[in-house]
């Protein structure tokens, strides 16, 4: 079950709108697989939204239900190191988990990405205070 409270309060720039469906569209390969384990609430009955913009950012996935981020970094992240720290430090500050994984490990170890998503302290259980 969502959050709504927690969901809702998030800050949200409504300038990223357009930029969000276009990285929805563009199809990242290794987001497309992790999303066709995580959508439709196939992952422990989670709802999970793809490329979630919160405040100034978009993140890959958002569970709403445990206010977890997941970060799929590949060749994108390679130079982005300060950006990245100051975008998951602006998220923590939130109260969020962010969990990063490796588009190489989506690619060729998916299973085992699962699986430590499954067993991931932060996914275990849902916030409280839902719907």
């Amino acid at each position: 079950m969502r959050n709504r409270n927690s969901y809702f309060l998030l800050p949200y720039n409504p300038k990223l709108r357009e930029r969000a469906k276009e990285l929805r569209r563009a199809g990242n390969l290794c987001e497309v697989l992790l999303w066709q384990q995580l959508h439709k609430k196939k992952f422990k009955q989670y709802d999970f939204d793809r490329q979630k913009i919160i405040g100034n950012y978009i993140v890959d996935f958002f569970c709403g239900n445990c206010g977890v981020v997941i970060e799929i970094d590949g060749k994108s992240h390679d130079n982005t190191i300060e950006y990245d720290n100051e975008r998951n430090a602006y998220l923590e500050g939130l109260g969020l988990i962010v969990i990063h994984i490796t588009a190489q490990d989506v690619l060729h170890n998916l299973d085992g990405v699962m699986q430590i998503l499954y067993d991931h302290p932060a996914l275990r259980a849902p916030l409280q205070g839902g719907e």
